[in-house]
């Protein structure tokens, strides 16, 4: 009999594992990230060894998510920590050491000589160019009632709107509202007295907050009362500047529109030339009020500042 054909042997199967993404193509390799078989054509090299497709996608949306940073209608990045609030609180709180040392006295630290040199007194800025004056008043104040009510204020206002703005941002909005309640008071009030106080910037900072809470779509019900009621209390009290309370309200205003409404695209070089236009502005009534009060002649005698009032 004819020897009987060998019987067919079933075909080998391949000891390697299939592609994830191919099951046909037999691979040794494997993603360094989730440890699936990948063939060559499925990896990406990766900083360390090879990824497979997915693994590499995942980690370029987790690179975005890490990037992004949340930010605040102002473009500022959220953060809750206020820097510049309690810096500002510090130096009027310095001030007001500073003064009531030299002057020997708590309440009657208006007498003292770094307290003179910084008062707001139109007639020192016109007829002997003080200028300084228009800042450093802001910082200074009548006794340690005056300072504590407008640092509770300051304190208050301040950590919402520097979380909102961002530091530089609120720094900005503090001082040109500062500088916006001076120049009101220099520019339309009488040259008789002298003025001091946080209360422009302050103000300024409830302008801002209205201004904030429109922006946001929140009801500003509360805002409007809390400065109709601020100001009732400074036509109500005598000795109050007016004039620097409704000036510091409105640049603060402006400025915090400025900030809030600026579109996204270019949003900083919109801010920053908004604010720059009001403080020309400012600059500019201070020239006016300056050519005003020309007659104006002061010097000084034994130390002291004494100023001639205008003719005119």
């Amino acid at each position: 009999m004819p020897p009987h054909p060998p019987a067919s042997q079933p075909p080998q199967q391949s000891a390697l594992p299939g592609c994830w993404w191919h099951p046909s193509r037999p691979t040794g390799l494997t993603c360094v990230r989730c440890g699936r078989p990948a063939c060559p054509d499925c990896l990406r090299e990766a900083s360390v060894g090879y990824q497979c497709l997915d693994c590499v996608q995942t980690g370029r949306r987790e690179q975005n998510v890490q990037r992004y940073t949340p930010r605040t209608v102002a473009g500022a990045q959220l953060s809750h920590r206020p820097v510049v609030t309690p810096v500002l609180i510090g130096l009027n709180v310095v001030a007001y050491v500073l003064t009531a040392a030299q002057a020997g006295s708590l309440t009657g630290n208006e007498t003292a000589r770094f307290f003179g040199d910084g008062v707001l007194w139109p007639p020192a800025i016109a007829g002997h160019g003080e200028w300084w004056r228009l800042l450093a008043s802001g910082f200074l104040h009548y006794g340690p009632i005056h300072l504590a009510v407008n640092m509770l204020a300051l304190w208050i206002l301040g950590r919402d709107m520097e979380t909102l703005l961002g530091r530089v941002r609120f720094a900005a909005l503090y001082l040109v509202s500062l500088l916006g309640g001076a120049v009101s008071v220099y520019a339309f009030d009488g040259v008789e007295r002298g003025t001091a106080g946080a209360s422009g910037a302050i103000y300024g900072l409830l302008g801002g907050m209205l201004i904030a809470v429109i922006r946001l779509r929140l009801n500003p019900a509360y805002a409007i009362g809390t400065i109709v009621l601020n100001l009732v209390l400074t036509v109500s009290i005598p000795g109050i500047s007016l004039l620097g309370h409704l000036g510091g309200l409105v640049v603060g205003a402006l400025v915090t529109a400025a900030m809030v409404y600026a579109p996204a695209r270019g949003r900083r070089y919109w801010q920053g030339g908004a604010v720059a236009v009001l403080v020309i502005a400012l600059v500019v009534l201070v020239f006016v009020r300056d050519a005003q009060l020309a007659s104006v002649v002061c010097g000084y005698r034994g130390g002291e500042l004494y100023c001639g009032k205008p003719t005119g």
